[in-house]
């Protein structure tokens, strides 16, 4: 968990250094950063208009480009940022062509998502039963076209589909509807409105939109007025002023008064006839000049003067949700956040593709049932009104934080990652590439065999612990420590043992702690006086598995019955109890001495096996369990094939490791085997 966050957070540092790179290197190439202003007179009629668009002004009947860049300086001040920004969301919309539009099937479409759900603007053109649209395909593409930018829905209803409907709404007529909430609180009355102009040119209707739009925000024309309004109101305790020398505000400002309802109250201040100037110069407005200002408890900030402040819909619309976020707003960051988190565990993972994807499924299975799960005592505190007090705290420090430098950096990185989507995901994948090579290199040790693993080799052990999850999930979950951990702190075993015991049920037992247990081969005395070194080499007490086994199964004579399990003895089922002191045969015949330096050191020293009831001969290959009891490879290995996870002289769980064990008895055996 710790290192994705911290490679997570590394990337983010990468990149805000790159979005630094690239300011200056525009810096370099054009000498100007994106926050000094351009003068609207040196720039050509077309970028005029487009500008215009963007803000959401009417421009129809100025043919003059002085009256255009006029209409410019009056809606505010222009960046480097906003014209480069304008320009390339201009160029995006000739490409894509028309945007989407939704077909409502049917009265209860319509009510669903554009009545119940009053939570922005719809434009909606209906066609009347056997009639023609009242705008033909391609200049509703390009009302569409205009309206989408500032987040204004579109869709059209067919009354062929539902005439009822059309004929109880009065829709005779083909003609144009705009939804618009009335109200200034959430989920507010959604008043319908007919286009009643004559003229069906894109620019009348936009206008007739805008005017509509403008109508729900509060206009001031005098002093007394504003003096009321910029009171502090602990109802609405923060409010957008828009000071400008227009007749109504622009469109993505009447648009965005519509997207936070409830939370930011919108204000135009119609300065062409002021009265009163000092009243503006004590805000720090000037009579000439348009002014953005967020007025809060804290103080007032003046929008546009810092990185990425352009006056557009997607920038103010992330300013605003920053200072003043909406519980759902939240959730969508974390959500953002949490899964490029879960991501990061396509590169750490390190082995065959096929796990790096199954482990990334079930990483972000995970955190994401984990945030959902975490935020449901958030959402349910939320409603609590003694947490008003804390709730209000929180804001307070994130305006404070929202209103730095830092913060605004912050917004213009992600206006700007957002609109280039293809150099987020390359900058991605490529830290990922790089911490999968640093994983790569820091992993080169130890884990590095099992690392190596193909697909198809993993493969098949995922599907042999499926299997076991199918058929006994409780215990197939357990993870079976490796040799180098506690398995008597492991608590998954006591509490397994304790809802399932093991007089009435078997459970299947991952078997991948075979490969840890100790193998090596038995020596008599004469052979291996002199061999200890070589023996050492032979002796593998930590690594093992079943293709050793396999290997080296041949020089017992033996071996047939040893290999079906349906001959071997159960010493302890027959009623032969051993204890560790009593082992039978524990001392080898006189004329077969033993080299037990070969042995592992915590294994008890016997030369017969058990299970087959045979003394062990010279290089056979031997298996010890965690108990200390050491018996033929093959004939353990079938034993505990057959689900018999257990000692069978002792009956200690083969998968369980004995930390401690008499001293006392170890010396016994010694002393019988000298």
């Amino acid at each position: 968990m710790w290192l994705r966050l911290f490679f997570l957070l590394l990337y983010f540092l990468l990149l805000f250094l790159l979005a630094r790179i690239f300011e200056a290197v525009v810096w370099y190439e054009t000498g100007s950063f994106s926050t000094q202003l351009v003068d609207p007179v040196s720039l050509s009629y077309k970028k005029l208009k487009t500008i215009l668009e963007t803000r959401g002004l009417g421009y129809s009947g100025l043919a003059e480009k002085r009256d255009v860049s006029e209409l410019v300086e009056k809606s505010g001040e222009l960046t480097h940022g906003e014209l480069y920004s304008a320009m390339k969301k201009e160029t995006e919309q000739t490409e894509a062509g028309d945007s989407s539009s939704t077909n409502f099937s049917g009265e209860m479409h319509f009510y669903e998502l554009v009545e119940d759900t009053k939570d922005g603007i719809w434009l909606v053109q209906v066609i009347a039963q056997d009639r023609d649209a009242l705008l033909t395909q391609s200049n509703w593409g390009k009302m569409v076209q205009k309206v989408s930018q500032f987040g204004i829905r579109t869709g059209t209803f067919n009354c062929s589909n539902d005439h009822r409907s059309c004929i109880r709404r009065g829709w005779q007529r083909s003609t144009l509807i705009m939804a618009v909430p009335q109200t200034s609180a959430s989920k507010g009355k959604v008043m319908l409105r007919e286009y009643d102009g004559r003229r069906i040119e894109t620019e009348h209707i936009f206008r007739w939109m805008t005017s509509h739009v403008s109508q729900r925000i509060k206009t001031l024309h005098r002093t007394e007025q504003l003096k009321e309004e910029w009171r502090s109101d602990p109802a609405h305790p923060v409010k957008m002023f828009l000071f400008a020398r227009l007749s109504q505000p622009p469109t993505f400002f009447s648009s965005l008064s519509v997207k936070f309802t409830g939370r930011i109250d919108f204000i135009f201040v119609d300065i062409r006839h002021w009265d009163n100037h000092s009243s503006l110069s004590e805000i720090g407005v000037t009579h000439q000049s348009s002014a953005y200002i967020l007025k809060m408890p804290e103080g007032i900030y003046r929008y546009g003067n810092s990185t990425g402040e352009f006056l557009s819909l997607f920038a103010m619309d992330t300013f605003l949700r920053s200072v003043q976020p909406e519980v759902n707003d939240l959730f969508v960051l974390s959500l953002v956040l949490i899964n490029l988190l879960a991501w990061m565990d396509l590169f750490i993972t390190q082995g065959a593709t096929v796990k790096r994807f199954v482990v990334l499924i079930r990483t972000l299975g995970t955190y994401n049932s984990i945030l959902l799960v975490s935020w449901l005592p958030v959402l349910a505190l939320l409603q609590l009104p003694y947490l008003d007090a804390l709730y209000g705290y929180s804001l307070k420090l994130l305006r404070y934080a929202d209103t730095t430098m830092l913060a605004s950096l912050v917004r213009a990185d992600w206006t700007f990652y957002s609109s280039h989507p293809a150099l987020f995901l390359s900058t991605y994948l490529a830290h990922g590439l790089l911490v999968d090579y640093f994983e790569k290199k820091r992993r080169c040790g130890p884990r590095s065999q099992e690392d190596s693993t193909t697909n198809l080799e993993w493969l098949a052990s995922l599907w042999d612990w499926y299997t076991s999850y199918l058929l006994h999930p409780i215990t197939s979950l357990q993870q079976i420590p490796s040799d180098h951990s506690d398995w008597d702190e492991d608590p998954n075993f006591l509490l397994e043992r304790l809802a399932f015991p093991d007089l009435w049920l078997r459970p299947l037992v991952n078997t991948d702690y075979i490969k840890a247990l100790p193998t090596w081969r038995f020596r008599s005395g004469a052979e291996g006086a002199g061999s200890d070194e070589e023996a050492d080499k032979e002796t593998d007490g930590s690594c093992s598995d079943s293709e050793s086994s396999e290997r080296d199964g041949g020089p017992r004579s033996r071996s047939s019955s040893a290999q079906d399990s349906s001959t071997l003895s159960d010493p302890a089922a027959s009623g032969h109890h051993y204890g560790i002191g009593d082992l039978p045969s524990n001392r080898p015949p006189e004329h077969q001495p033993c080299d037990w330096s070969v042995w592992p050191c915590d294994v008890l020293h016997c030369s017969e096996c058990v299970v087959c009831l045979e003394n062990f001969l010279n290089e056979e290959l031997l298996m010890g369990l965690p108990c200390g009891h050491a018996f033929h490879q093959q004939c353990i290995m079938v034993w505990l094939a057959s689900s018999r996870h257990c000692c069978p002289v002792c009956r200690w769980p083969s998968y369980k490791k004995k930390q401690q064990r008499a001293k006392a008895s170890s010396s016994d055996q010694h002393s019988l085997q000298g």
